[in-house]
């Protein structure tokens, strides 16, 4: 069972927050401005957006194969962290 998946890509990438990030919190994949991100859960930060989306093709699509990959490595990192 993944625990990010490509949902959790999806509105990490479409958020309105320029310095969006992805942060594992109690099971949850939750999409936070970077400057919310408290000392506690600074940790638990899987990705930025900015991440993210380098990871993506370079004309900037997203389908949903692309979505799929990065989303199996972002769910690695989280596994790696002990979630």
């Amino acid at each position: 069972m993944s625990m990010i998946d490509p949902e959790c890509v999806r509105r990490l990438l479409d958020s309105r927050h320029q310095d969006a990030t992805l942060v594992f919190v109690r099971g949850d994949c939750v999409v936070l401005p970077a400057a919310e991100v408290d000392d506690a859960h600074r940790g638990l930060v899987i990705a930025s957006r900015e991440e993210v989306a380098a990871q993506l093709p370079d004309d900037g699509q997203a389908d949903e194969q692309a979505l799929e990959a990065v989303a199996t490595r972002l769910d690695n990192i989280v596994r790696d962290l002990g979630a």
